[in-house]
């Protein structure tokens, strides 16, 4: 019997192994940590945010900063309805959230660990934990994979590891190129009298931009205690992975925390001014914002909070649209987003055959998961293209 080795035992390694036919391969993973599927468990604040309710392949990969033209292929074979009928063939329910992003009903990732883990234990996939791979040797047709636990031989090697630099370097020795890591999906420190005192106030759609790189986003806005976060600034953030590691995460950006132009919010404002000319303005509700926040623009904007409305001074209004609809922040570094880290880089695309996740550089060699450049922004997708890529790896081991 062929022996295949899979190293890493996250969601790429373990839906692989899920889907491999175990009566033509005995099948061992091995991984370096005491618990597997460890981002699994706490992905989506403990929920797991298993894909994403985008069914057409063309649009799912418009998510992928890095790795959409590879997808595309990919996605056309195995999409997030497949991961879904996947899921409930097992008897686990799931649901569909507002905005699109699938959890299951449990809401608990535990739920999605147990299917993998029956699974597996159904095909007597062994897996060893605790066991850190130092070395992969080619070895005539077989690969030799030293590890703190000994020796294993392979027929067949299934690279999941994810993209820590030690699993890079294994790679790299076998002769694959790699793509420098940078982080992906993190958010933006800032300091800003604007922002002081106010974590926890949110927007439900904004607009950001970086305008030295001519890119912006839009999406819900998130104040935290070191600046702002939120799908409007975690989706600049993969897509400018690469740029913004060169400028060293120190940038300006632009905020429009209402996403309205300045002409539209002048408008709204003297359309207030008139109808209310004797209410104050700290007392007046005039955009889509927290109170709390709309004191913080007037305090900003040097706004006596009991001035009437009708008295605001073409000036005052001038300064209080521009922090509502062009505020510019200087971002002075970056923190992870949770305790979910992505990384952009990883094993060079070119060097990987889409059809079914080979190596063109080594035979019997297949790779998948986050150890390659592909990522993606936050909402269950960087989770799918493990699946997808997984699921291909299975198909063409199991035509063998």
């Amino acid at each position: 019997m062929k022996q295949i080795i899979i190293i890493g035992g996250g969601a790429a390694g373990f839906f692989c192994a899920a889907n491999l036919d175990a009566t033509q391969y005995k099948i061992t993973i091995l991984e370096q940590n005491s618990d597997v599927l460890q981002k699994v468990k706490i992905s989506g604040g403990g929920r797991c945010n298993v894909t994403h309710a985008c069914f057409d392949p063309r649009e799912l990969v418009q998510f992928y900063p890095r790795g959409n033209k590879e997808l595309l292929s990919v996605f056309t074979r195995f999409q997030p309805g497949d991961t879904m009928e996947w899921f409930e063939n097992r008897k686990v329910s799931l649901k569909i959230e507002n905005d699109n992003r699938v959890f299951p009903e449990s809401n608990s990732s535990q739920t999605i660990i147990n299917a993998m883990l029956e699974e597996i234990r159904n095909k007597n996939v062994e897996v060893k934990t605790k066991c850190s791979v130092k070395e992969i040797e080619k070895q005539d047709e077989k690969y030799v994979v030293k590890t703190s636990l000994g020796d294993f031989e392979a027929d067949y090697v299934i690279y999941t590891t994810g993209s820590s630099p030690k699993s890079l370097k294994i790679i790299q020795n076998l002769g694959h190129k790699i793509v420098d890591l940078v982080p992906s999906l993190f958010t933006f420190n800032i300091k800003d009298d604007l922002l002081k005192d106010l974590a926890g106030t949110s927007f439900e759609m904004a607009e950001t931009s970086i305008p030295k790189l001519k890119t912006e986003e839009s999406g819900p806005l998130l104040i935290t205690h070191w600046g702002l976060s939120g799908p409007a600034i975690l989706k600049i953030s993969a897509w400018e992975a690469v740029n913004l590691a060169k400028m060293k995460y120190n940038f300006e950006i632009e905020v429009n925390f209402i996403s309205r132009s300045i002409d539209d919010a002048e408008e709204l404002f003297q359309q207030f001014k008139q109808s209310n000319p004797k209410k104050t303005i700290g007392q007046s509700k005039i955009f889509d914002i927290t109170n709390r926040f709309w004191q913080k623009i007037l305090e900003v904007s040097n706004i006596d909070f009991n001035k009437q409305a009708a008295n605001i001074s073409k000036k005052e209004m001038d300064r209080m649209i521009e922090n509502l609809c062009k505020k510019k922040f200087q971002v002075t570094g970056k923190s992870t987003f949770k305790d979910e880290f992505v990384t952009a880089g990883g094993v060079d695309l070119k060097e990987i055959n889409f059809k079914n996740m080979s190596s063109k550089i080594l035979p019997n060699f297949y790779i998948a998961g986050e150890v390659l450049n592909i990522d993606a922004v936050t909402g269950g997708f960087n989770f799918q293209a493990c699946w997808s890529e997984a699921w291909l790896i299975a198909q063409d081991l199991n035509s063998k």
